[in-house]
Formats: structure tokens, C-alpha cells, sequence
């Protein structure tokens, strides 16, 4: 279609698309001439081919049938059957011949300006967004997220824009439960957390990150490094529980009833980054992601155990709405979180199979 700027060719229309002649309006100033081409179709654009418009540019620059065809990459015939269609369409001659070839008419002057503003503008909305550069981009993106993805993720991500794009600000916002209605409402550019139903509703777009594990932190010297540790013992204890939504269950909870067991939840907290700290000046356990222990357990006096029983792991998403999908600047953002992603430090790499037998773990902590 010619409004790109590297149109070629005008498709030959033969229909009665053309609507009855216009008036010519006078007036001063581009906003009247706009008006007064848009009129001249009786404002039915349905019934004119707007590729007609790209051969009027180029008859009004050349002034001959034979140089706009040239430009175009039309016959000589094709482009002057064009021609007799503007002047249907418009009701003016357009263009008449003098000694030195076409000349425009009055009407054609006066169309002229807004003619090429209007092309502008829409070979602007055919030609698709600029390439993003976020080297020297400046841009704030809002993304949803919880405290395991800010301390797992979030370090590694504003190491990498530092050095690559400085201009870019990343807002981390808390998300509820309904993370597919704030992104429809544009509450976040993007939203990171783990698969749950109902991410895959209408008009979210997925991208899988890293599969996670859970393993148990206890304080070096807890009394029960150097016993058998098992479900029950496990199970026994007393806990401390992550609890985002402040309701109790979980993945631990559920593995533990399906063997008849439950535990007691003397300690629940919203966030991941409190609870080591708690856990290391108690006896209390706490079960966590495996990449949460590899970040704070090398600061803390805390020992990792493997879950004497199974505990299902979870995948972590990234999302977002199809809305952006093809924006340039939000396809850079999840490459980047992409590869950051790959990079995060492997989780700790602990064996259940350990816990099977007797776990002494008394010469690693005294």
C-alpha cells in the first residue's frame, strides 16, 4: 500500500467506489485544507482509495504523468488512469497542461500542504514503532513482583541496566491475587511470579523462567542436626511458614497430610527476607526456595537440610498482557529478564535422598 515510504506500486481499482463531487472551501492555514481534503470525499473514505492520494504527491512534485509513473514503479497509463479518478473523486481538474507540462490548479495548491502532512502522518502509523534503544532510552517500567523474585532476581537485573541502559528505572510494585486483571488494567508493565490457575486466562502472555525447589534451613547447632531426620521428627517440630496471603496451607503442609502428619506453624510471616533472621536465633525450621537459601544462608549461621519428604517444587513465570507483546521496549525488558534469569546463582544442590538415613550433621556445625 503506498502509505509506506517505500511504496512501489498502486493497486488498480476499477469499483464506483468514488463519491460525488465537493465543493472547493476556501480559508487560510493547514487545519482549513485538512478539512476541506477530507470534505471532498463527502467524508466517506470507504469510497476512496487512499493509495490515490500517494499518486496526487507525486504528480504535484513532477508535474508530468510520465515522472510520477517513474517514482511510483506505475505504467504511464496506470497512473494517468489514476489521474481521472482524483479528478472524479475530487471534482477538479487537479492538474492541466501548460508550455512547460502539468500545472496545478488552484484547488490542487491549496490541497497540497495538508496532502503531504496527511501522508506523513500516515505512513507513520503503517511504518511500525522505532527500533528501541536502551542504551540511550529513558523509561520507567513498572513491574509486580514479591520479595523472593526482588531478592533472587532484582540484583542481578539493575547490574545489567547500570552498564547497558542507565536511562531505564524499574518500579517494583506488591500484586494481589488477581494478577491477570491488574496487568489487563495496566497496573504493571510486567509481573513476575509462580505458575498458578488462572494464568493462563484470555490475554495474558507466559514465559517460563526457572523451576524452583525447597529445601529446610535450621540455626547451626539446632538439636536436631544430629538425629534421624524423617517426616515425623519433621514434622514434630515447630515451623516457621512464609505466608504471603496470610493463610495458612502450603506445599509443606499438603506432602505432610498425605502421609496422615501435620505440623505446628508457631511463627507465619509475609515475607521471605525475615524469617532466616528469626530462624537463626531459634529452633524453629523453616522450609524455603532453594535460590533464597543460596542468597542468605552464606551470611547467616544457618545449615540446609533436605526436606525429609517430598515437597513439590514450582516454576516461576514472567507475564504480561498481549497488548504490549509487540512493543519494542517491553520485548527488550523480557529478553533481559530472560537472560537474567539464566544467570541467577544455581539453587543449593541438596539430595533428599540423604534424608533417607541418619543426617549427622554435627561435625559441619560444631
Amino acid at each position: 500500500m503506498f502509505l509506506m515510504a517505500d511504496m512501489h506500486r498502486v493497486h488498480k481499482r476499477s469499483g464506483r467506489g468514488a463519491s460525488r463531487p465537493a465543493a472547493a472551501r476556501s480559508g487560510s492555514g493547514r487545519a482549513r485544507t485538512t478539512a476541506a481534503v477530507v470534505a471532498a470525499a463527502d467524508t466517506n473514505l470507504a469510497g476512496v482509495d487512499l493509495n490515490l492520494l500517494v499518486v496526487l504527491e507525486a504528480l504535484l512534485e513532477h508535474g508530468s504523468v510520465t515522472a510520477a509513473a517513474v517514482r511510483l514503479g506505475l505504467s504511464q497509463s496506470a497512473t494517468s488512469h489514476a489521474l481521472a479518478r482524483l479528478r472524479q473523486t475530487l471534482g477538479d481538474p487537479l492538474l492541466v497542461r501548460a508550455p512547460g507540462g502539468l500545472v496545478p490548479t488552484a484547488r490542487a495548491r491549496a490541497l497540497a500542504p495538508a496532502l503531504q502532512d496527511a501522508l506523513a502522518i500516515l505512513r507513520r502509523v503503517v511504518a511500525g514503532p522505532p527500533r528501541f534503544e536502551p542504551g540511550t532510552a529513558q523509561r520507567r517500567f513498572v513491574v509486580g513482583t514479591a520479595d523472593y523474585v526482588e531478592l533472587v532476581l532484582v540484583p542481578e537485573l539493575m547490574s545489567r541496566l547500570a552498564s547497558s541502559a542507565p536511562g531505564i528505572d524499574v518500579w517494583l510494585k506488591t500484586y494481589e491475587d488477581d494478577l491477570g486483571d491488574a496487568l489487563g488494567r495496566g497496573d504493571f508493565d510486567l509481573a513476575i511470579g509462580p505458575d498458578r490457575p488462572g494464568n493462563d486466562r484470555p490475554g495474558i502472555r507466559t514465559r517460563p523462567l526457572f523451576e524452583e525447589q525447597f529445601v529446610c534451613v535450621v540455626r547451626k547447632g539446632h538439636p536436631a542436626l544430629g538425629r534421624r531426620w524423617t517426616a515425623e521428627s519433621f514434622a514434630r517440630l515447630s515451623h516457621a511458614f512464609i505466608a504471603p496471603r496470610g493463610k495458612p496451607g502450603g506445599a509443606v503442609d499438603d506432602a505432610l497430610a498425605a502421609m496422615g502428619l501435620s505440623r505446628r506453624v508457631a511463627l507465619a510471616l509475609p515475607h521471605f527476607m525475615v524469617a532466616p533472621f528469626v530462624v537463626a536465633q531459634t529452633d524453629l525450621v523453616l522450609t524455603l526456595p532453594q535460590r533464597v537459601a543460596a542468597t542468605l544462608v552464606p551470611h547467616l549461621p544457618l545449615v540446609v537440610v533436605p526436606p525429609p519428604l517430598p515437597v513439590p517444587g514450582f516454576r516461576m513465570l514472567m507475564l504480561w498482557h498481549e497488548r504490549v507483546q509487540h512493543e519494542p521496549a517491553h520485548a527488550w525488558l523480557r529478553e533481559t529478564l530472560i537472560a537474567v534469569a539464566a544467570e541467577v546463582a544455581p539453587a543449593i544442590g541438596v539430595s533428599r535422598s540423604r534424608a533417607a538415613a541418619e543426617v549427622s550433621l554435627a561435625a559441619r556445625t560444631r
